[in-house]
């Protein structure tokens, strides 16, 4: 494994940072493609020399892989809402939000604004043989193992639980990070812990968890905001989850359907025909959408294999996870991408849609 030798940029989000040259960039992975055991991944290169903006610090993320527990990285941001496109991973369309290690950024002011966008013809890192691109494209996935008729690939999203530590809920630290990395505002931190201790009182078991779900229910109502996240699921165990499809085409409009319907078509697992619906899902429900597109494939994070979905996934535009209400994972700033069962959904009649 290959180590930085620049000091930590220690990045917040807002600042401006310009992509370090290919070269340099080459330079500090090791022979599998990596810097600390995260990827640099050939679908990234597009972005060398370009001058962009840090979305949010990724000092802490979620790995669905085991158990979409918190993780701590080092050195590591998102840039602006920059998503792998899969062109290199055979087209897997999981959309993952990128992230990108210090060592391979520099500040914008860093180099004169002649010299922004031009490799700065830096020699590699020392520490090993030089990592050319072809190995790059090359590490992305092994050949099929044996008895097996398709590879295995390699991705961020294989490798994160390798490139992180186990990062526990009660870790305050990560919530002061949290607001002096510009990630949050103290106002969301507030509405967190206010959130936190109401699900504590309300699911403690005294007996007046009901109330506490009406009271929150109706607050929530008044204010415009979300219904109370925890309920009971609708199909009895044993049952089959129902199904209905819209046959939905990109661009259509939707509406998610009221957070109690949605729950009528979940099991005792959260789930619909396999697809969970998970509590940070509940604040879009009741809102208009468009569809962004159906998914067809993605690379499964636990075992690098192409997951072809024979049933209904779809994305919908600007939507991603907030990391508001799972305790192992708030404030999570990856941003994963709902996949949504079109039972959830509705189409908005012609005429009928809100403005946007």
């Amino acid at each position: 494994m290959r180590n930085s030798f620049q000091p930590p940029l220690d990045l917040r989000a807002g600042e401006w940072v310009e992509v370090k040259s290919k070269e340099e960039i080459l330079g500090t992975l090791d022979a599998n493609g990596r810097l600390d055991e995260m990827p640099f991944m050939p679908e990234m290169l597009r972005y060398c020399g370009q001058r962009l903006q840090v979305g949010k610090r990724a000092h802490k993320t979620c790995d669905p892989a085991i158990g979409i527990q918190g993780r701590r990285l080092e050195r590591t941001v998102h840039l602006g809402n920059l998503r792998c496109d899969g062109s290199a991973h055979d087209g897997c369309q999981a959309g993952c939000l990128i992230f990108w290690k210090d060592s391979w950024l520099k500040r914008a002011d860093a180099a004169p604004a002649g010299e922004r966008g031009r490799s700065s013809g830096a020699a590699p890192s020392p520490g090993g043989p030089d990592f050319t691109e072809a190995a790059l494209l090359a590490s992305v996935k092994s050949p099929p193992q044996p008895g097996a008729s398709e590879p295995i690939y390699s991705c961020q999203n294989t490798q994160v639980k390798f490139a992180t530590k186990a990062l526990p809920w009660w870790d305050a630290r990560q919530y002061v990070e949290d607001y002096t990395s510009g990630n949050v505002k103290l106002s969301g931190l507030a509405a967190g812990l206010v959130y936190t201790t109401w699900r504590t009182l309300a699911e403690a078991g005294l007996g007046f968890g009901t109330a506490m779900r009406w009271v929150y229910d109706t607050y929530q109502r008044a204010a415009g905001g979300s219904p109370y996240p925890l309920r009971p699921y609708g199909v009895p165990d044993g049952k089959q989850t129902p199904r209905a499809e819209l046959g939905l085409a990109v661009g259509e409009r939707v509406r998610v359907k009221p957070y109690a319907e949605i729950l009528a078509t979940l099991d005792s697992r959260y789930r619909n025909r396999g697809l969970y619906f998970d509590t940070d899902y509940v604040p879009f429900t009741e809102r208009e959408f468009r569809v962004e597109r159906r998914i067809k494939q993605i690379i499964d994070e636990r075992n690098g294999k192409m997951i072809r979905l024979k049933t209904d996934a779809i994305v919908l535009e600007n939507v991603v996870c907030e990391g508001r209400y799972t305790t192992c994972r708030r404030f999570c700033p990856r941003a994963i991408l709902p996949y949504w069962r079109e039972i959830w959904l509705e189409r908005v009649p012609d005429g009928a849609a809100k403005k946007d």
